[in-house]
């Protein structure tokens, strides 16, 4: 059975989440996928950093208060965050990066990832990002240096669709993609379409914590602009920038919209989409979009994410599932770690 050690740099909700995966599913994992997890290092800006290369507890890690320099609570911690002795230093086998997204550069994401990366260790990660921003120069830096990049849950938190995508639609001919791709857009304009308006519906969305204080990245649909910019990238073969994908979102859309869309059998939806043309060339955008009843985007409700892939053997493929969530996110780090696992057993 093998073991991996593993930091986790951010101990926000979705490093926490698997922390608490770790504690209560470990021994299970190591029947059923063959390895298990030892924590040996955290870092998070606002709680302090950690070390232990014997093995922190997990449960413990799971239970931490969330309080100023809460790690300075264990033996050998320190309420100051020191991200590179914890990446470099603690004889950790993977990174689990899960910091905040910076959609201007990417950082600091993108350098705990650079550092990991040159100091030959496989780095797994949620953030959009460095992923967005930095993809190519990252791919490298892994390859270079022989260790896994990987960021499933990039895209549609534990829902796979990146790997589903390049795995078992391979060969089908895969010309474009359409997607809800942010789950409180989705919500909102849900709850618009029973009667809220749209400041009540994102204050709804908020209650529930699906969205920000400030909830400009999702109902402009900046956050979906970079996951279009990652899907496109990863699966068409483009070169997009995130400054090459028109964007737009729904905060024009007014409940008489709405009901007027409802009352045709139509559906407003904020759409991340791709398509490669003619000539080679890939054009992407994000904009809200009315959908006729019969799309298979249309029926998508509340917070949920979809998408509907365009292939040529086998038409619209479509995967819903959360695009959002502690537990499903953290599953995502889990998927990535599986498929080091698989490919290290299978060289």
């Amino acid at each position: 059975m093998t073991e991996y050690k593993i930091a986790l740099v951010g101990f926000g909700g979705v490093n926490r989440a698997l922390a608490q995966l770790i504690a209560e599913r470990n021994l299970r994992w190591q029947q059923e996928l063959g390895f298990g997890l030892k924590i040996v290092g955290v870092t998070d800006l606002f709680l302090g950093s950690v070390i232990d290369r014997n093995g922190l507890d997990a449960a413990t890690l799971a239970a931490l208060p969330t309080s100023k320099g809460a790690l300075a609570q264990l033996p050998q911690g320190s309420a100051e965050a020191f991200n590179e002795s914890v990446i470099k230093q603690s004889g950790a086998d993977i990174i689990a990066e899960a910091t905040f997204t910076n959609p201007k550069d990417g950082e600091p994401a993108a350098t705990f990832c650079r550092w990991a990366l040159e100091a030959g260790k496989h780095v797994v990660t949620t953030n959009k990002g460095p992923i967005a921003l930095h993809a190519q120069a990252l791919k490298a830096l892994a390859k270079a240096n022989g260790v896994s990049f990987e960021y499933e849950g990039s895209v549609m938190s534990g829902t796979p669709v990146l790997r589903m995508a390049r795995q078992t639609l391979a060969g089908s001919g895969l010309v474009g993609f359409e997607g809800i791709l942010n789950g409180t857009s989705n919500y909102v304009l849900t709850r618009m379409g029973e009667g809220l308006g749209f400041a009540e519906a994102v204050a709804k969305a908020q209650e529930l914590g699906y969205a920000e204080a400030d909830p400009t990245a999702d109902v402009e649909g900046h956050d979906v602009r970079l996951k279009v910019v990652i899907l496109a990238n990863e699966l068409l073969g483009a070169c997009l920038q995130v400054s090459d994908v028109a964007c737009s979102g729904i905060s024009a859309i007014t409940r008489e919209d709405i009901e007027r869309a409802k009352a045709s059998g139509e559906h407003w939806k904020l759409i991340g989409a791709a398509r490669r043309e003619a000539d080679g060339s890939v054009r992407a955008s994000v904009q809200a979009r009315l959908l006729p009843g019969s799309h298979p985007l249309a029926g998508i409700t509340g917070a949920t994410n979809a998408i509907a892939f365009e292939t040529e053997l086998l038409g619209a493929v479509t995967v819903s599932g959360p695009g959002a969530g502690r537990i499903e996110t953290a599953f995502a780090l889990l998927s990535d770690i599986l498929a080091i696992h698989t490919s290290s057993h299978s060289a």
